[in-house]
Order: structure tokens, then C-alpha cells, then sequence
């Protein structure tokens, strides 16, 4: 991972205040390499494959897929650990990634569709499985590299559904505000290797899966949906959320059908704890939010702030989160509650975007917007919210950074924020104003990192 991954620094980094919140942000992106990562927790002791306490034996070798904006990285920490133990291996990357990249060692590099899944997807998802095919013929070891964007990159659709029916689904869900509990949900239940269905398929060979968190609390079952952990939702949850975000009636017949089917019993549920298939599983989080949070406290320090890190669970319209920490820069520096400052305030999560208007943006540029408009100016703040991954919503930035004397540089700019807000068009208004993080993919996706210093 480069150091500084930021493009537009000399841009953004306009005072010291504006200057540190960037290197706070860099931190959380740097503790999750995902190179790093796969190195601090997979090693090989006299033939065993060990990810902590978990050890697989592996004398006749050993095999690697993943899928995910991460996978790149992670397979070249297996090569660095493994070498010439794999005996094949395949990821599926990002096609903008692929295209760059081939070959990690003995693992081929596949190009697939991110955010919504499409025919390299498909193609890439095919070869996956002929590979897991040939391991689970020999009962040998499989490695699983799992990170966000999985979902998108590793699909086959449960028939009848098709890949414009699961495109659907995701494009209308994240639409309608949708969170990914929500939308991982939905799609397990279209889908022949989401929810534990990988681990059906791979059974009854060893299976490690390494995998770098990208929702929020690390529950492993909805990380890209979930491949290889024992999943709790069933059918009639993912009716349910159709349901309630008024998506059932207008859902195609493949969506239907399939959901249908399983509701009567005619497809199988998705495998549940209990299921056999689990036995020879080990699912191990080596990366997440939470961990970057910690990093972005402990540089906070060294630059001179108290840091407060606030929540890894940070959840919500990322309007109401922009203004709610615009109220708090105003509560610390008249009141010094939650801290007198200086002070930098850590959250991470992942917020949500209910789409109004036909703009540019994303949530974390949306909600830097929000707390530009709600700040006041009597306040010396900076804000900087970005996601991980290096991809806000559908613009070509990270996030965006802003202070509490933005509104009068957008007035003087003759952009307005408000007007931008209720368009949602965050990153227009944001880039106009020299305040768009622009990073392209970081190679790594742990959720959104925001920080807030009071000066």
C-alpha cells in the first residue's frame, strides 16, 4: 500500500487542522493493509497451515480463492506465507484491478463487476467453482480470502433468478436506503454461493477463510453475504425486507420465483449453524473498522489531540450523522463536553443515503456536506469522512473534507450547499470547492472512517 495514497493532497491539505485530519485518515486505511494482515494471522509450522490457533494439514498442498476489492493483496500475504505449498489458486478482483494485474504467484487474478454484478462476474464465478470442484475431489485445503465488495465480484444465481434479477435487487435495494444486513439478506437467498453455500460446495475439504470486514459489528455472515459462515436469515426474511422497502410487488418473476420456492420448501434454506458442512470451516476476521479506528486514535495522539474514539458502529442517514457532529463540535467548544479541545473524535461504520435527487455523490461525501451547512462558524473544526475502499457511492472520490468555514467559501464560490444536499450531488458541490478526497481503489475495505478535530 503506498504512503500516501491521497492524489489531491497538496489541494486538500490547505492548514495544519486540515493536514492532520488527512494523516489520521491515512493511519485507518495503513492498519488495514490487507497484505499485513494475512501475514499476522496465516503462517506455516512442519506442514500445517495455521491462521491463530487453527492448524490444517497440508502435505499434499493446498489451494486459494477470493473474491473482494482486497483479494489482490490478500493473495500476495498467502503467496508470502504459503509459496510453493499452493497448488493453484484463483481471485476475483475488481476488473479495473484485473486488467493491471494477472497473476499472484500461482494465483490468477479474474475481473469482476463491482457494485452490481454483470457477465465478468459471471465468467470469473465459474472458474472459481471449477477450481473449488478439483480441491474438494481431493479433500484438500482450501484458503478463502474474503472482503467487501465479495458480494458483487462472486455470484451465480439460483435458477430461475438470473444476474439482471440479483442486479436489480441490489441496484432498487441500495436505492431505497437499504443497509447491508438488509441487502445481503435479499441476495444470499438468490444466490448459489452466498450463505453458506460455498461451504456446502467445498465440503468435505478443510476450509480457512480469511476475511477483512466491511460491515459494520464483523458479523461474518453478511460479509459478502456470508460464503462460508452458517447464515441465520431464511426466506422469509428476505421477503420481509423486500416488503418493507416496498420492493416486493415491483420485484421481477426470477426474484420472485426463486423466494417463492424456497418458502414452500422446493430450495433448500441456506445451511445453518447447525449443518454439517461447518465442521471443517474455520472463519477468522484479520482486519476491520474497529482495528483502524484504534490506529487513527493512537495518531490523533501523537499529533496532539485527545482522541475520543466515539463508535465502530456508526449507522444512519449520513445527513443526520453530519449534522449531529456538527452539534457536537459546537458542545466542545463551548461546553468541552464530550472533551474540551483539542480534540478528535473517531467514528467508524457505515452510513446510508435515502436518493432524492439525479446528483453525483456518496454518504461519506454527503455527510461531510451536511456538517459544513450545520456547523457554525464561530467553531474551528475539520471533518474528513471517507470510505476505506477508496469509492464513495457514484463518484470517482473517497469522501470528502470540509470546515466549518466551507459555507463561506461556497458562497463566495457561488455553490450551493444546501441546494446540493437535496439533490444529492455532494461530490459536485465538494469538488468545486477543492474539498473531494480523491484516492481511487486503496486496495483494502473496512467500512467508512470519519474524523472530527476541534481546535
Amino acid at each position: 500500500m503506498e504512503e500516501n495514497i491521497i492524489k489531491n493532497w497538496g489541494e486538500l491539505a490547505r492548514d495544519p487542522m486540515h493536514e492532520d485530519a488527512l494523516n489520521i485518515i491515512l493511519a485507518g486505511i495503513r492498519a488495514a493493509d490487507p497484505r499485513k494482515s494475512v501475514l499476522e494471522h496465516l503462517r506455516l509450522e512442519s506442514g500445517n497451515i495455521c491462521a491463530g490457533e487453527h492448524c490444517v494439514q497440508a502435505s499434499g498442498g493446498v489451494y486459494v480463492i477470493g473474491f473482494g476489492k482486497a483479494s489482490v493483496p490478500m493473495a500476495r500475504g498467502v503467496v508470502d506465507v504459503l509459496g510453493d505449498v499452493i497448488v493453484k489458486g484463483a481471485v476475483i478482483a475488481p476488473k479495473e484491478v484485473a486488467a493491471e494485474i494477472k497473476e499472484v504467484g500461482k494465483i490468477t487474478v479474474l475481473p469482476g463487476n463491482h457494485p452490481i454484478p454483470g457477465e465478468d462476474t459471471l465468467r470469473s464465478t465459474e472458474a472459481l467453482l471449477e477450481i473449488c470442484e478439483e480441491a474438494r475431489a481431493r479433500a484438500a485445503p482450501v484458503i478463502v480470502l474474503i472482503s467487501g465488495g465479495g458480494s458483487a465480484l462472486f455470484e451465480k444465481p439460483m435458477s430461475p433468478a438470473t444476474l439482471d434479477d440479483i442486479a436489480w435487487a441490489t441496484k432498487e435495494l441500495m436505492r431505497a436506503g437499504a443497509d447491508i444486513v438488509e441487502l445481503n439478506t435479499v441476495r444470499k437467498h438468490l444466490s448459489a454461493v452466498k450463505g453458506g453455500r460455498l461451504a456446502r460446495i467445498l465440503h468435505p475439504s478443510p476450509v480457512v477463510s480469511l476475511i477483512i470486514s466491511d460491515v459494520v459489528g464483523d458479523p461474518i455472515e453478511f460479509i459478502a453475504s456470508g460464503p462460508t459462515a452458517p447464515d441465520t436469515t431464511t426466506y422469509a426474511d428476505a421477503v420481509e425486507v423486500l416488503r418493507r422497502r416496498g420492493l416486493w410487488s415491483k420485484a421481477p418473476y426470477g426474484v420472485k420465483a426463486v423466494i417463492e420456492a424456497g418458502l414452500r420448501g422446493e430450495i433448500p434454506e441456506t445451511p445453518k449453524p447447525n449443518s454439517i458442512v461447518f465442521g471443517s470451516v474455520v472463519n477468522r476476521v484479520i482486519a476491520s473498522n474497529y482495528k483502524s479506528l484504534k490506529a487513527m486514535a493512537e495518531e490523533a495522539g501523537k499529533r496532539g489531540y485527545t482522541p475520543l474514539v466515539l463508535t465502530n458502529m456508526m449507522t444512519g442517514e449520513a445527513r443526520e450523522i453530519g449534522r449531529f457532529l456538527a452539534g457536537l463540535a459546537s458542545s466542545s467548544t463551548g461546553f468541552s463536553l464530550p472533551a474540551q479541545p483539542p480534540l478528535a473524535i473517531i467514528l467508524g461504520g457505515e452510513t446510508t443515503v435515502t436518493v432524492r435527487g439525479d446528483g453525483v455523490g456518496g454518504r461519506n461525501q454527503e455527510l461531510a456536506l451536511s456538517f459544513a451547512i450545520h456547523c457554525s462558524e464561530d467553531v474551528t473544526a475539520v471533518l474528513a469522512s471517507v470510505g476505506s475502499d477508496g469509492i464513495d457511492g457514484v463518484s470517482e472520490a473517497a469522501g470528502g473534507i470540509v470546515s466549518c468555514s466551507t459555507k463561506r467559501e461556497a458562497a463566495e464560490s457561488h455553490v450551493d450547499l444546501v441546494d446540493a444536499l437535496k439533490r444529492n450531488d455532494s461530490y459536485t458541490a465538494l469538488r468545486k470547492l477543492g474539498r473531494a478526497i480523491i484516492t481511487g481503489y486503496t486496495g483494502t475495505n473496512v467500512n467508512d472512517l470519519v474524523v472530527l478535530l476541534v481546535g
